[in-house]
């Protein structure tokens, strides 16, 4: 098929997901006359299914610590566009917060409200939008790009790439654009699914199906603590999920991607410890009537479909009565609960990811603008490069502030040289 030749633009923004909306604005608000190209035929399809479609887009606490990566390129782009500018710029496209625990909502508590605010804005800014655009192919040329789709060729004189890494392909994620980078001259770090469960080993998971408790997670990397969280914890029929295993999931995948012996720990009753749950478990055996089984004598401790599992686990038989545990079974028992070990064998696919760790090498982008220290006129924003960040809206805050940052240099650019 034949490509239509458009007119050349300034700027050319490829991904229309929450980095690249910003970027296009961003741009365009500093007079840069953009187009913004996207794969899928609507913007934002991961930014409105973010947080179950409520879209938890920033938090209160946007200390450093919250990121991973190249946390000097994360404190650059907050430095630009910080929590504050970005709760201004949201209130001022129409998007009243709310807070909740920290965490900020748009006050309807629906996601699909954020992107049409984005795709209000961005019309006010004049940005063209042309949907049903997969970048096949950029071509450098002497004063700026050609830039190849499948039905179209577009010419720019500045490019930025905001198309995300491998997460949620469903949504927009895929490894097309990483070989064009490549094909570039880039390099990439490792790149491995993160914010995600993990399919596991040593327990019967087929049981503990959607089980639900409170609880801490601590993960082991060859025998060495090596991350640590708390709150619910999920069961699937595969292994354990929940935010708290989101939340270590990115130092999990990069051991695992590394061969490296993965384990985590699950305490189920963090605040006794062993010695308060012996103490609870000894209490209901003096209290029990005799004729209860272990699994009812500890009713009300925890899940119904958890307690077989851990009883079994730790080598007491579901026949057991309560009154007839011995001191070494209780103790057992108690250990078991708040040591209950399982192996990770792998992260969830990126199907199943929110986001991805890695990215581009650090060393070959400019902190400062974004831009490729490789090729002129070359910026990039949101997933590609190398920073992300745990669960609570810091993903989005990184989005939005890269793609502030890399659209505001890129229109600063787009002025020195013409195509």
């Amino acid at each position: 098929m034949s490509k239509k030749h458009g007119k050349n633009w300034d700027l050319i923004v490829a991904g229309g997901g929450a980095s690249g909306m910003m970027a296009a604005i961003a741009a365009a608000e500093s007079g840069a006359h953009v187009l913004l190209l996207e794969q899928k035929n609507c913007l934002g399809k991961k930014l409105s299914a973010t947080g179950n479609g409520r879209c938890n887009f920033t938090n209160a606490d946007m200390d450093l610590v919250h990121f991973y990566g190249n946390r000097e390129l994360a404190g650059r782009a907050l430095s630009r566009f910080s929590l504050e500018d970005t709760l201004s710029f949201f209130h001022r496209i129409g998007i009243l917060p709310k807070q909740k625990n920290g965490y900020y909502y748009p006050h309807s508590g629906q996601a699909a409200s954020v992107v049409r605010a984005l795709e209000t804005e961005l019309r006010r800014k004049d940005v063209s939008v042309c949907t049903g655009e997969e970048v096949t192919e950029i071509l450098p040329l002497p004063a700026g790009f050609r830039v190849n789709t499948g039905n179209n060729s577009y010419i720019t004189a500045k490019l930025l790439l905001a198309t995300g890494l491998f997460a949620a392909p469903k949504l927009g994620g895929g490894a097309s654009m990483v070989r064009l980078i490549e094909r570039l001259g880039h390099h990439f770090s490792e790149i491995v699914p993160a914010l995600c469960g993990f399919c596991c080993e040593g327990a019967d998971f087929a049981a503990l199906a959607g089980v639900r408790t409170d609880g801490r997670i601590t993960v082991y990397i060859d025998g060495e603590e090596a991350a640590q969280d708390s709150g619910e914890l999920q069961f699937t029929d595969y292994g354990i999920s929940g935010i708290p295993t989101f939340q270590v999931s990115r130092t999990a995948s990069l051991a695992l991607a590394e061969g490296k012996q993965v384990q985590a720990s699950l305490d189920f009753l963090p605040e006794l410890g062993v010695s308060g749950i012996l103490e609870e478990l000894q209490l209901r055996i003096r209290n029990c009537k005799g004729f209860e089984t272990t699994e009812e004598g500890c009713n009300g401790l925890l899940p119904a479909k958890l307690l077989p599992v851990l009883i079994q686990k730790a080598g007491i038989s579901r026949k057991t009565r309560m009154k007839e545990l011995s001191d070494q079974e209780a103790g057992r028992l108690a250990e078991t609960i708040s040591d209950f070990t399982v192996d990770l064998v792998r992260a969830r696919g990126y199907e199943s990811a929110q986001v991805c760790a890695g990215g581009l090498d650090s060393a070959q982008i400019d902190p400062d603008t974004l831009e490729s220290r490789l090729v002129p006129g070359l910026f990039f924003a949101g997933e590609l490069l190398n920073v992300d960040g745990v669960c609570g809206g810091y993903n989005l805050q990184w989005a939005w502030s890269s793609g502030y940052l890399a659209g505001k240099s890129a229109a600063a650019e787009a002025g020195k040289g013409a195509v």
